[in-house]
């Protein structure tokens, strides 16, 4: 892999055609590497790697009919091996957690990606987990508070589309009072004055997506 006589091969996902001529293009000015497949959603990239199985695989997040990290994962399941770098516009730790738990190696900012985009496919291949720096400082920020439970992003996402709390209790089959008091847990967690400024800070750090 990434010897003169065998290239690394790369797979490039993202949904818009421009963005994966761009990485094509940063690609092919390397010696060492070639483009070897594109793919516009999340199951076209899963289709892909199966048939391509490509020795690296640049992957975009917010994607239509499947996101990145469920692609992620299902890459990553039927093959552990997959060598997989997430490509971003946003900077949210919960996002990037997300898909370092998936299985990624690394992780870049896609405004980065003419600088640091080479150099980076060549350290995961050499088997280095490589994350932006300023990807890394946000999830430094918040490695010590509590995360929100799967129920409080449940609950946190449906006000986030602007439902009461008894329209929540309703859609989750949970009482007023219990919604109320995950509201609490959140607003305390995330340190927000109030339920606007909760979900403004959720879809901010990437743990809803607005």
């Amino acid at each position: 892999m990434g010897t003169p006589g065998t290239p690394i091969r790369v797979l490039a996902v993202d949904d818009h055609s421009l963005m994966r001529a761009g990485i094509a293009a940063v690609i092919s000015r390397a010696p060492d590497m070639v483009i070897v497949g594109e793919a516009a959603d999340g199951a076209e990239a899963c289709e892909q790697f199966r048939i391509l199985r490509p020795d690296v695989t640049l992957m975009d997040l917010q994607m239509p009919r499947m996101n990145g990290i469920e692609a992620i994962q299902i890459i990553r399941q039927q093959f552990p091996d997959a060598l997989i770098i997430v490509l971003t516009t946003y900077k949210t730790d919960a996002q990037a957690m997300r898909a370092l738990r998936a299985g990624a190696q690394g992780f870049l900012l896609k405004n980065m990606l003419r600088k640091d985009l080479v150099d980076l496919v060549r350290n995961v291949v050499d088997g280095r987990r490589v994350i932006n720096p300023e990807v890394a400082a946000e999830i430094a920020d918040h490695s010590t508070e509590d995360p929100l439970t799967e129920r409080e992003i449940e609950v946190l996402a449906l006000v986030a589309e602007g439902n009461s709390n008894r329209e929540v209790g309703v859609l989750l089959s949970i009482g007023d009072e219990t919604v109320k008091g995950h509201m609490r847990n959140i607003s305390a967690k995330l340190g927000a004055r109030d339920r606007t400024h909760a979900v403004a800070i959720a879809i901010r750090r990437g743990i809803i997506e607005p």
